[in-house]
């Protein structure tokens, strides 16, 4: 029955899905009258009758942005974090001075039991907050602006499923198995969802499309998150995976971060290295095309970044919705439409939501743990709705 009821659920996603996309459409001409896709600015137009890669320099100079705008946003949201951080590990189930927390950075004293929480459980914990928000955000900017899709996030995708079935599959069968190869399975399940959902979007007459490529994932999303619940079920591991399908933070420790922080931190500098193509391909194939891009090369390059990012930060906690989705687009609206500045922007201010929402998990209930997946899915859910009947009417 829960099988059922979640299949139900995720066909009928799919069918608001195809009803509220916008950027599935056909894409522009190089050499047409005046594009009205999203990332063009007045003067774009005009840049688009000249063809090569000086010219593609010159288009992405022209796309709307706000650099200036961006700047202070990411400074003020590293000061948030910041501060969001240092809240972070100062209160909880036992609060504990803010000297105390200094001394328990800087002095540390294994003695002291307040040294021992901060150290051992809240610094770790809010680290890997950062990482995990950092890493859903970005993914979910890289495949909007792939896709043109202001609804694509990883889980969309069924990359978040994907990697989240290969762990219940180790759940079961090697109970044994050390983070680090986690990681690298998480990897795996996540590039095998990506290639089979690229396949059944293909297969269809007329090609991959945007719409076919969301309802392939949805699709593929469904049918995994049904085999893992039926996987633990059987294995009778629910209590094992339960929390962490609903998004939990609770048990990273030191090891998580260092095996997963240098995957992040290598797939975020990709991404930004990878932003100037990104802003190209968001205005359209063709028109990325006729501007010189390697536009097959740039999928592909987005596609492994955004399956480290995912595979490393479902891993971890878990398949969080939602952040791939609310972060790109807020930051969209406020620093502009160039990527050079969407990724960036939407790694701190991902980071600040999940640290956020554990605080809030941690405090809303003193004593008890609420998944943080759960928390931003009252934000995302909503928003989620609002943006969907929103792109409908625009059709």
């Amino acid at each position: 029955m829960i099988i059922f009821i979640n299949i139900k659920s995720r066909l009928a996603e799919c069918e608001l899905l195809q009803n509220s996309l916008d950027w599935g459409r056909p894409n522009v001409a190089v050499k047409s009258k005046q594009s009205k896709e999203p990332g063009l600015s007045s003067a774009a137009p005009d840049a688009l009758e000249s063809v090569g890669p000086a010219s593609a320099a010159e288009a992405v100079k022209q796309i709307h942005s706000r650099p200036n705008v961006a700047i202070l946003i990411i400074l003020g949201g590293i000061v948030a974090l910041i501060l969001g951080i240092g809240v972070s590990v100062t209160f909880g189930a036992r609060d504990i001075r803010f000297v105390e927390v200094w001394l328990a950075v800087f002095q540390y004293n294994p003695d002291l039991t307040d040294h021992q929480v901060i150290q051992e459980l809240r610094l770790p914990r809010v680290l890997g907050c950062v990482l995990v928000g950092s890493s859903f955000a970005v993914a979910g900017a890289i495949l909007q602006g792939m896709m043109r899709n202001p609804l694509a996030d990883s889980g969309l995708l069924g990359l978040n499923s994907g990697a989240g079935f290969a762990l219940a599959v180790c759940f079961a069968f090697f109970p044994g198995l050390s983070y680090s190869y986690l990681v690298l399975v998480c990897f795996i399940g996540a590039a095998l969802s990506a290639m089979f959902v690229f396949a059944l979007g293909s297969i269809a007459k007329g090609g991959l499309t945007p719409v076919r490529l969301v309802l392939a994932g949805a699709a593929l999303s469904a049918l995994l998150t049904a085999l893992s619940e039926g996987i633990a079920l059987y294995f009778r591991i629910g209590q094992d995976l339960a929390f962490w399908y609903a998004g939990g933070v609770a048990g990273t420790r030191w090891i998580h971060l260092k095996v997963m922080a240098p995957w992040i931190a290598l797939a975020i500098a990709g991404a930004i290295a990878l932003s100037r193509s990104i802003t190209l391909l968001s205005l359209g194939e063709d028109v990325a095309k006729g501007l010189g891009l390697r536009s097959g090369f740039t999928k592909f390059m987005g596609t492994v970044i955004v399956i480290v990012l995912a595979g490393s930060a479902v891993s971890a906690v878990g398949a969080v919705s939602f952040v791939g989705l609310l972060v790109p687009h807020f930051a969209r609206k406020l620093v502009g439409v160039d990527y050079r500045w969407i990724i960036p922007t939407s790694a701190v201010l991902g980071a600040v939501l999940v640290v956020l929402a554990d605080l809030a998990a941690r405090t809303v209930r003193p004593g008890f743990e609420t998944p943080i997946g759960a928390l931003i899915a009252l934000i995302g859910v909503p928003f989620f709705l609002y943006l969907a009947n929103k792109e409908r009417r625009e059709l």
